[in-house]
């Protein structure tokens, strides 16, 4: 999950350099976007979400606290 988790997250850094709408803004969008993908995925799979291994709940929330701390250095990112 650690090295899935790592490898996502800078494809998304990637992405949102080249956004035209502003680094913050689209990294933002990608963070939530990814949340909700990893809920479904992790819902589909029937995922427990408080499992000793980690999962995609665990990526869920990662990518729910990124998403929180770009919105709170950036204001213009709508919550």
């Amino acid at each position: 999950m650690l090295v899935r988790f790592c490898l996502r997250t800078s494809i998304l850094v990637i992405f949102a350099a080249f956004g035209s709408i502003g680094f913050g803004r689209s990294l933002a969008a990608l963070l939530g976007m990814s949340t909700m993908l990893c809920a479904v995925i992790g819902t589909m799979k029937r995922e427990p979400p408080f499992d000793i291994a980690l999962n995609h709940w665990d990526e869920t929330v990662a990518y729910a606290a990124l998403f929180a701390l770009v919105s709170g250095f950036n204001p213009s990112v709508p919550l």
